[in-house]
């Protein structure tokens, strides 16, 4: 698409750390790149049933007493100032200190914290608007057998015991005492029955001592099923099912890796995966599950530096961060994620790192001693994986180091996402239909009762779920008006598209492009012209005056000979200068809107090459383009009916550039016209550390004087849409945020009180709706509205 910015590299949000095993473990040696930690504990030999984890309280290599031993295990040791090493013991997926499974800690608590945003005095927010029309989703009921309950204890070691580990084997020995399943997080103990006192004190000796340790269970609640604890248990259940059907934990999602799809001529596998939580929506706790794929690449990290240093030996160095810096890397001897933050071009597999016991091994012997990898390339650099603020708190305080050979990437680079045969074919495997999704999402809920394993653990919590999809009543909106200049547009709301009926109609407001420049690659010479042609055709029949443009053939399409041509050519009086880009490489794009936005500002436009080279679509491209370019310069394609007057609209987004830590862009727009046509726009840079809205308070004050200025009064209502809000993050936005927004509002005039709403948009969701159609399903109308079952009760 036409000036269709690059997304920027496809990066995880998290790095999937491993689980600790419940087993008997390795000789303990470090892991390269992980922080040091005491041996794994010896666990007893008959091991009682698996116990999920809660939260994020788990053991990452801690010492563990059990029972009936002898010598205490050491204590862990101090972390050294420089680590090479993640404090991680990885094993089986979901399998834990106690063969459990981890939750995501206070980020899970938060996504489960309800924030009420309904005014008190609407009772029910369903509308009644609009025709009715049945709709099927992703969700899918929980059921619990009848007087289903929750018992929260709180556990205490006399004397203290500080690793988490050792502390879930202790518990581990009063298994038949306290009955299962169980979830014990070190701290907090969770049960299916009431204990016999509401306070039980178990004794337990200690198996590498003489040392009894007291245990003091207390019951602290009793959880009613919609409980948000509860809902986070649930979640935990399911991870721990999901593992025993043999998927695999890729970052926050599950996937199968015993069926991948290869796709030999593009070096990519697809693992097919599911989207999974467990939620309280408005009557019940559902399951909502989606169809996922993660993107690998089949050769090594290793091998893509090859490449590099062939095809560009002169900047191989530099080519190599660009490309791989930010990205997402899986290790193939274990299938945990990281993050790339950085090469180190001064390692390589020969420098060594410390064990536990003191002792140097050389990153190749430690991969041939415990995964039986040979490490081939003994020269290559090493990746640098700087772990999050919250593993740091763990002990992570240095740098994990990987080694290229062992690594794949994951997702798709900005490369490869820019090549139109490789998406195409990714397409025919991660594009499916409504029908197939449902069946596929249908068949994945029928796989528990045919996994015995799974199943038996399903059974031992009391927890079902129904095959069939959760079934709904929605709303189908009557379509809007739109109008031109040359009145009430027709199109067919069915569709919601009519950029090919514009072409015989005037826009609300024309701009003429009277003096702009047209730049190009030699060889897409004549895709300019041709785009030049087409845009003669289109735009005097939308009222758009479009004069000979002054071309340039580019010697290059390197970044710097379109930004070059630019300066050469730019004056006062250029309206518009548009690039045809040979492909969407972000760092082109990237420097000439740079240079058009802050050293020499002027209306941009960056076309694709491709988008241009079919003729029987260019007449339509070139419709889409014109408007770009019309609305860049100042006119108005169409307005709707907007019955309230002195309204002004804003909308606010957040970006987060992961290849550059600490930094952050607010972007900020607000109408400046009864018709919402006309805007005002500004954007703000925060720091690490710095809100958000003290960036946007400036903008916000400029953006209502500049409307006073336009209209000669302050706006009655004032309507906010607020983009970029994660999951765990509404809190600030209805604790912090709003407050200042409406003190921005006092600041601004005494007396001055709009009347103000703030719509959280979130895009990155991943319920599903559909609706029968001739017999087969198909995606809902445009304007359907779903407003119960599904929804948020505090929302």
């Amino acid at each position: 698409m036409a000036d269709q910015q690059p997304s920027g590299r496809a990066r995880g949000r998290s790095r999937g750390r491993g689980r600790a095993s419940s087993g008997q473990q390795p000789a303990p040696t470090r892991r390269p790149g992980e922080t040091a930690a005491a041996a794994p504990p010896r666990m007893p030999a008959a091991e009682p049933d698996p116990l999920p984890t809660p939260g994020r309280g788990r053991s990452r290599g801690g010492s563990s007493q059990v029972p009936g031993s002898g010598a205490p295990v050491p204590a862990e040791p101090k972390v050294p100032p420089t680590v090479q090493m993640a404090a991680l013991s990885m094993s089986a997926a979901g399998e834990g200190g106690m063969g459990g499974i981890s939750g995501r800690g206070k980020q899970a608590q938060l996504s489960y914290q309800e924030i009420k945003t309904r005014p008190d005095h609407i009772k029910d927010k369903r509308g009644t608007a609009g025709a009715k029309v049945d709709i099927l989703t992703n969700c899918f009921q929980l059921k619990r057998e009848e007087h289903w309950l929750l018992y929260q204890y709180h556990v205490d070691f006399s004397p203290m015991v500080e690793s988490i580990r050792a502390r879930q084997g202790l518990l581990r020995f009063h298994t038949e005492s306290l009955g299962t399943p169980m979830a014990f997080d070190g701290m907090i103990l969770f049960l299916l029955r009431r204990l016999d006192q509401p306070v039980t004190t178990l004794q337990t000796k200690r198996r590498n001592s003489d040392e009894i340790v007291t245990i003091t269970i207390t019951l602290k609640a009793e959880l009613a099923p919609n409980n948000p604890t509860c809902l986070q248990v649930y979640n935990i259940i399911f991870r721990k099912v999901l593992g025993l059907m043999g998927m695999q934990q890729i970052g926050r999602h599950y996937f199968n890796p015993n069926l991948p799809v290869v796709i030999p001529q593009h070096s990519l596998q697809l693992w097919p995966g599911f989207i999974t939580s467990i939620l309280q929506y408005e009557e019940e706790v559902m399951l909502m599950a989606d169809v996922s794929h993660k993107v690998l690449r089949t050769d090594t990290v290793l091998d893509i530096l090859a490449n590099i240093y062939v095809a560009k030996k002169d900047r191989f160095k530099e080519e190599a961060m660009r490309m791989l810096v930010g990205e997402i890397v899986l290790t193939s001897y274990n299938n945990k994620t990281y993050r790339v933050d950085d090469i180190d071009w001064d390692k390589n597999p020969m420098h060594t790192f410390a064990k536990y016991d003191g002792t140097q091994i050389s990153y190749a012997q430690y991969y041939k001693d415990a995964y039986g990898r040979e490490i081939a390339d003994k020269e290559q650099p090493l990746l640098v994986s700087i772990p999050k603020k919250k593993d740091q708190r763990r002990g992570m305080t240095g740098p994990i180091h990987l080694i290229p050979e062992l690594c794949m990437l994951t997702g798709l680079s900005d490369d490869v996402r820019s090549d139109f045969h490789v998406m195409k074919d990714l397409a025919q495997h991660t594009r499916i239909s409504p029908d197939d999704r449902v069946n596929s999402l249908s068949a994945f809920i029928r796989s528990f009762p045919k996994n015995q394993e799974a199943q038996d653990y399903l059974n031992k919590w009391r927890v079902s779920f129904p095959s069939k999809p959760v079934k709904l009543e929605g709303r189908v909106m009557k379509a809007e008006n739109l109008y031109m200049e040359t009145g009430k547009l027709s199109f067919n709301p069915a569709e919601a598209e009519w950029s090919r009926d514009l072409r015989n109609h005037r826009l609300m407001t024309c701009v003429g492009l009277n003096d702009w420049i047209l730049m190009f690659a030699p060889r897409d010479q004549p895709k300019g012209m041709d785009f030049f042609q087409a845009l003669t055709r289109v735009g005097p029949k939308m009222g758009m005056a479009v004069q000979e443009p002054k071309t340039h053939q580019l010697r290059d399409d390197r970044a710097e000979s379109y930004v070059n041509c630019i300066k050469q050519n730019l004056n006062r009086t250029t309206q518009m200068v548009v690039c045809i880009l040979p492909t969407n490489r972000k760092d082109r794009y990237d420097a000439i809107k740079k240079h058009c936005c802050l050293e020499a500002p002027v209306p941009s436009q960056c076309i694709v090459a491709r988008t241009l080279s079919k003729k029987q679509t260019i007449m339509s491209v070139a419709t889409k383009i014109a408007m770009q370019i019309n609305c860049k310069m100042g006119g108005e394609l169409w307005k709707v009916e907007i019955p309230p007057k002195k309204m002004m609209v804003i909308g606010i987004d957040s970006y987060h550039d992961s290849s550059t830590k600490g930094r952050s862009v607010g972007g900020f727009v607000a109408t400046m016209n009864d018709d919402l046509t006309r805007y005002y726009s500004r954007c703000s840079f925060q720091h690490s550390g710095q809100e958000l809205i003290d960036g946007l308070k400036v903008c916000m004050q400029a953006a209502i004087r500049t409307y006073v200025d336009i209209n000669k009064g302050l706006p009655d209502r004032v309507i906010i849409y607020r983009d970029g809000v994660g999951d765990g993050q509404l809190p600030a936005v209805v604790e912090h945020e709003l407050p200042q927004i409406l003190d921005t509002f006092k600041a601004l005039g005494k007396n001055w009180e709009p009347r103000c709403a703030v719509i959280v948009v979130k895009k990155r969701i991943n319920n599903r709706f559909f609706c029968t159609n001739n017999g087969k399903l198909s995606n809902p109308p445009p304007g359907t509205i779903i407003d119960s079952v599904v929804t948020k009760p505090e929302l």
